[in-house]
């Protein structure tokens, strides 16, 4: 049986709204589980040396659902301020980063795509900070690229 896509919780200009399907996720141990609900806007790949740093990676996929949808169900994570009213939460025991909050959008939270239990059913639309990105990091999939960040 295929996987049903996600739904985005707010119209999105070009994008069709898709049918609901629950989100749940983990860190690599285990130890850290979340669940959440609808997606407010497509996913998106960021190239930020914030994000960078964070990850260890020269990118990192995005989804922003509502704060008041998601939710710890197993041990609570670490945080990390990254910057002034920036909380980055990742597993206190393996690493894994979840999740990033900002004080700009107090009612969302970022969920990094690739800790969901079904990643392969969430794909990115864009690149976003691409004036961050690493000289040699050019991305050629043909999704549309922003030098910040993108408005939903």
């Amino acid at each position: 049986m295929a996987p049903q896509p996600l739904a985005y919780a707010v119209d999105y200009p070009g994008v069709a709204t898709m049918a609901e399907t629950a989100l749940t996720g983990r860190c690599l141990c285990g130890a850290v589980r979340y669940r959440a609900g609808a997606l407010l806007y497509p996913p998106t790949f960021c190239h930020c040396e914030s994000c960078r740093r964070a990850s260890g990676a020269h990118l990192v996929g995005w989804l922003t659902v509502r704060i008041a949808t998601f939710a710890y169900t197993a041990a609570a994570p670490s945080g990390y301020e990254s910057s002034p009213g920036v909380l980055r939460e990742f597993c206190g025991r393996c690493g894994t980063p979840l999740t990033y909050r900002t004080a700009k959008r107090p009612d969302e939270v970022d969920i990094a795509v690739a800790t969901l239990d079904a990643p392969g059913e969430v794909a990115p639309v864009d690149h976003i900070w691409m004036l961050d990105a690493l000289a040699w990091d050019r991305p050629a999939d043909g999704l549309p690229q922003h030098p910040g960040a993108r408005m939903p």
